[in-house]
């Protein structure tokens, strides 16, 4: 059998490349003559900086920025030298896995540091620019990110704004007279696969402040900026975009790439099965075998694993789903994976199997169960 393996990563656990290293381990244990195609994935969150590059042969650049709180540290961003193209991770400079859990306020925190890749990109040569939107610590609407590329943002008695949360009720006039010049030679494709628009009960802040650090009070605060915001962004560009879906990503990051640098927002997952020639590999396997950290019904709502499984029916392939645990509900039942199994022994502490040995170990036995069965 030829076996096409499209793992996301297992989240604080495992990287892409390790989940598929031990199911092939575990899966050619039992049936050592099969082939295995392993396609590291992502959707458009962490990963899909290094995914994305590694298919289009590109380099790793690191470059000094600053984190969502503006201390110092080091981060990485693709680079293809050929094409004149970046692939940038929000997450490597605005990431919530960057601050304790004590830090995480998105009041506070501020999307600049990735605004810094992008200019030391542009500074490089890139004229194509892709952005990861998922796993930021912010909900400042893109404010920093803009900042570092020369935007100014100034509340109503003058004074220039940092560009975190807070600063969101404040602001009162936009100043786009030093931005980076070449800002208008760079193309912006955004991979994300999340379709919230910017405020209300579905936008940035409702949806996903809280897993930032926001409380009951500061989350309908940040609401209501994002609402101000839009407008005097609505007024300095003669258009509306807070409604169009992604400009939620990222605590607004989406809306401030759509309505001030031009962006195109395109499906993560397609965008890298796309770069991965991902239809031809499907086209010459038996079985196509994904998965992620967790799946729940929130994985058939255009997470990685469910632009592999719409791409493997689309062929005619039995695709099955592996998953760090399992949340069973009716929209599993029904999505179309033809099983699912869950890599945690029950009963197993999370903490326990979350540590890299533990994980590692029971993706290779559930590798190992699923290959007996064919």
């Amino acid at each position: 059998m030829r076996i096409l393996l499209a793992f996301d990563s297992f989240k604080g656990s495992l990287s892409s490349e390790d989940v598929s290293e031990a199911f092939a381990a575990g899966w050619q244990s039992i049936r050592p003559d099969d082939s295995i195609d392993i396609v590291p994935i992502a959707d458009g969150g962490e990963g899909t900086m290094a995914a994305m590059s590694k298919a289009m042969g590109g380099e790793l650049c690191n470059v000094v920025v600053s984190d969502p709180l503006g201390r110092s540290i080091e981060a990485a961003y693709g680079y293809v030298e050929s094409e004149g193209v970046a692939i940038v991770d929000t997450a490597s400079a605005s990431g919530l896995t960057l601050l304790a859990s004590s830090e995480r306020n998105p009041m506070l925190t501020t999307s600049y540091g990735t605004g810094e890749i992008i200019a030391a990109s542009i500074r490089r040569g890139c004229r194509r620019i892709y952005l990861g939107l998922g796993g930021s610590a912010t909900n400042d609407g893109g404010m920093g990110l803009l900042r570092a590329l020369g935007y100014r943002f100034y509340d109503a008695y003058g004074e220039e704004l940092m560009g975190c949360g807070r600063d969101l009720c404040r602001v009162s006039r936009i100043d786009a007279s030093q931005r980076i010049a070449k800002l208008d030679d760079v193309e912006f494709i955004v991979a994300s696969d999340v379709d919230n628009p910017l405020y209300g009960e579905r936008g940035a802040a409702y949806v996903y402040g809280r897993q930032k650090g926001g409380d009951t009070d500061s989350i309908a605060l940040l609401d209501r900026g994002l609402r101000h915001y839009s407008s005097i962004v609505e007024a300095f560009v003669g258009q509306d975009f807070s409604q169009v879906a992604g400009a939620g990503a990222a605590g607004g990051i989406g809306f401030a790439l759509i309505a001030l640098l031009g962006a195109t927002l395109r499906s993560g997952i397609d965008t890298l099965l796309d770069m991965l020639r991902f239809d031809e590999r499907v086209a010459v396997c038996d079985l196509v075998v994904t998965g992620e950290g967790r799946i729940d019904h929130q994985t058939l709502m255009g997470k990685a694993p469910s632009g592999v499984l719409r791409r493997a029916v689309a062929h005619g392939r039995k695709c099955i789903a592996v998953g760090g645990g399992v949340v069973w509900c009716d929209e599993l039942h029904a999505g179309g994976f033809a099983a699912i199994y869950a890599a945690t022994p029950e009963g197993q502490p999370l903490e326990e199997a979350m540590s890299g040995g533990i994980a590692k170990e029971n993706v290779r036995r559930i590798a190992s169960h699923i290959a007996q069965s064919y």
